[in-house]
């Protein structure tokens, strides 16, 4: 009997050692199994503690800043000063106030990645940036910063955080400046297109006006229509700030959505054929000075201004017309 109770006390003795083990072993993040082996998630978690001490961290985010500080400062002379990239500091605005709003979110999900894929993105990005800075190629510095920034935010939040801040990550394109040869290969069928419209209607009016090519007379002036005109730029800031919209409602569903943009599309069209129309005006009834001058601004903002009335009004009647949800109907 007194055999018996030894043999109970040492095996409780020896149970309350092992799940006092068990328990120091979990506080200490490395819950180990029966055989010794450590799980993926205590793995990571013991990962995690790595990427989320600041002598990681901090080394990575000053490099990336100083990085970004030089590329925005070269990007800011050679797009953001002309009119084809003034959307630009706006994009950046905004696309810092979705990150800003999102990162709770992509924070609760937060895993840091594996740090040799890690490194192999973050590696030939910083390779690429660095042949960019020395050829002088802003166009191929900014998509290599912005590879550097998904590879950054892979090693300290993970995939799984960042699919839930796609958004915030993928506006952030619009603030890479298209290749100067691309925009003008790309819009010269639409800028045709957009000059023989307006050539057309104005003449409905006898006004004097004719084209060749690229090139619009009227009266004793010739008007040359550029890749301002030609759409792409404006249809890539009308697109931004129409996302932005409807990213911020996302009432309607992703068919909505989609309609939503092909109907951005279509109004950058209409209102840079608006912007053409009123800078043949302007030339016939101001002269060529005033139409190359301050007017030439005007134009530009009257033309943005045309394409997010659109925008709205296009909201306004996709609304009335399309469906409601299933959920926001039970609603």
């Amino acid at each position: 009997m007194w055999n018996g109770f030894n043999v109970a006390a040492n095996g409780a003795a020896g149970s309350a050692v092992a799940t006092a083990a068990v328990t120091t072993t979990a506080v200490d993040g490395v819950a180990a199994k029966a055989d010794g082996s450590v799980s993926t998630t205590e793995r990571r978690g013991s990962a995690a503690q790595v990427w989320a001490d600041w002598r990681w961290a901090l080394p990575l985010a000053i490099g990336f800043g100083v990085m970004a500080l030089a590329t925005f400062q070269g990007i800011a002379r050679q797009s953001w000063s002309t009119e084809q990239g003034a959307h630009g500091p706006i994009v950046l605005a905004l696309g810092v106030w979705l990150m800003v709003r999102s990162w709770p979110a992509m924070a609760a999900q937060a895993r840091p990645g594996r740090p040799l894929f890690g490194a192999l993105l973050l590696v030939p990005a910083l390779v690429l940036y660095a042949c960019a800075r020395v050829v002088g190629s802003i166009v191929i510095e900014s998509g290599a910063l912005y590879l550097v920034l998904l590879a950054t935010l892979y090693l300290f939040i993970g995939a799984r955080a960042m699919r839930v801040g796609w958004f915030p990550i993928a506006y952030l394109l619009f603030l890479l400046p298209p290749p100067g040869s691309f925009v003008a290969a790309a819009t010269q069928p639409l800028r045709l297109q957009l000059s023989e419209l307006a050539v057309w209607g104005l003449s409905k009016f006898d006004y004097p006006v004719a084209r060749s090519g690229l090139n619009i007379f009227v009266d004793q002036y010739r008007l040359g229509v550029k890749s301002a005109c030609g759409g792409l730029n404006s249809m890539i800031s009308l697109t931004a700030m129409g996302l932005f919209y409807a990213h911020l409602r996302q009432h309607r569903g992703f068919a909505y959505n989609l309609v939503f943009f092909f109907g951005i599309i279509a109004m950058a069209i209409l209102a840079n054929l608006v912007r053409v129309a009123l800078l043949i005006l302007i030339t016939y009834h101001l002269g060529q000075a005033a139409a190359e001058g301050y007017l030439h601004q005007f134009a530009g903002l009257t033309m943005f201004a045309v394409a997010m009335g659109g925008v709205l009004l296009l909201d306004e009647v996709m609304s009335r017309v399309w469906p409601a949800p299933a959920t926001a109907a039970a609603a």
